[in-house]
C-alpha cells in the first residue's frame, strides 16, 4: 500500500477519471470496487470522486458531447501553462486549454504525436489519488501506440520521462522519472489494429471474482484473465464500453 499526501512527482500518473453517466457509473464501480461516490457541487458541474474509505482514488464526470466513455490518465506536472508549451512544441495538440478548478489545481488535455489521449494536473488543495496498490485503487498505468519511439521522445521532452527496456518484442518498457529507478508507468508497441491508448489498471482483492462481478454488472471482458509476473489480471470493459484492467498482485 501507498499512501501520499503531497503532490506527485512531475510526470508521475496521479490521478484517473471517466467520462460517463455518473449515476450508471457510480452503480457499476461501487458494486465493483467498493467504491464511496461523492457527487461534487454544481459548480464542477456533477463531478463525482469516488473513495476507498476516506481515500479519495478515481473521479467520474459527466460525457461531452462526441465523447466517448473512456479512463484518463493524469500525468503530474507543477505548471500546466508551462506543460501545454511544451505539449505543443513536441508536437502534441492540447485540446483543452489550462485551466483552474477552484482551489483544487488545475488541469490541461492533449492528444500526444501518437494519438493517445492524457491530462496534465497540478497539484492544489487536491493531489491526486492517495492511496495505490491497494483494492480498489489505482495499481498501474500504461501507454501502447504503434510508435514507441515517438511516445518515449514526446513524454521524455514534456514531462522528463527516461524509460528502460523490459522486453524487445512486442516492445514494452517501465517509465521512470529522470534517474530514478523506481518506474511509474508502462510504455509499449500496440498490437496492430489497436488504437494508441493510456490504459488503467485497478489493484483487486481476487482478478477472477472481479471478472465475474464484471459480467454480472453488464461489463464484458476483452482480453480472459492471465497469469503475469505482476499478477493475475484481466482486461475488461464497464456496462458503458470504458476499458481498463482488474489486477490481483502476487504475495510479497
Amino acid at each position: 500500500m501507498v499512501v501520499r499526501t503531497t503532490a506527485w512527482p512531475v510526470g508521475t500518473p496521479c490521478w484517473v477519471d471517466l467520462g460517463t453517466d455518473v449515476e450508471r457509473a457510480a452503480a457499476f464501480y461501487t458494486a465493483l470496487f467498493g467504491w464511496r461516490v461523492e457527487i461534487g457541487p454544481a459548480e464542477f458541474g456533477g463531478y463525482a470522486n469516488c473513495y476507498v474509505g476516506d481515500h479519495p482514488v478515481a473521479g467520474l464526470g459527466p460525457l461531452q458531447e462526441g465523447q466517448v466513455s473512456a479512463w484518463v490518465t493524469y500525468l503530474s506536472t507543477e505548471d500546466v501553462t508551462a506543460g501545454a508549451a511544451a505539449i505543443d512544441a513536441a508536437g502534441g495538440q492540447v485540446v483543452a486549454p489550462p485551466v483552474p478548478i477552484g482551489a483544487l489545481g488545475a488541469m490541461t488535455a492533449a492528444v500526444d504525436p501518437t494519438g493517445a489521449f492524457f491530462a496534465l494536473w497540478q497539484s492544489g488543495t487536491h493531489t491526486g489519488t492517495d492511496l495505490t496498490a491497494e483494492p480498489g485503487s489505482l495499481l498501474w498505468a500504461d501507454h501502447h501506440s504503434a510508435d514507441p519511439e515517438a511516445a518515449k521522445a514526446f513524454y521524455g521532452n514534456v514531462l522528463g520521462h527516461t524509460h528502460r527496456e523490459v522486453r524487445p518484442d512486442p516492445h514494452y518498457c517501465t517509465v521512470h522519472v529522470g534517474e530514478s529507478d523506481e518506474p511509474v508507468a508502462g510504455l509499449g508497441a500496440a498490437a496492430p489494429g489497436t488504437p494508441p491508448r493510456w490504459t488503467v489498471y485497478f489493484e483487486v482483492e481476487d482478478a477472477d471474482a472481479a471478472v465475474a462481478k464484471v459480467i454480472e454488472l453488464g461489463g464484458t471482458v476483452q482480453e480472459g484473465l492471465t497469469d503475469t509476473p505482476y499478477g493475475r489480471q484481466a482486461v475488461v470493459t464497464d456496462d458503458q464500453g470504458a476499458r481498463f484492467v482488474v489486477n490481483t498482485s502476487p504475495e510479497s
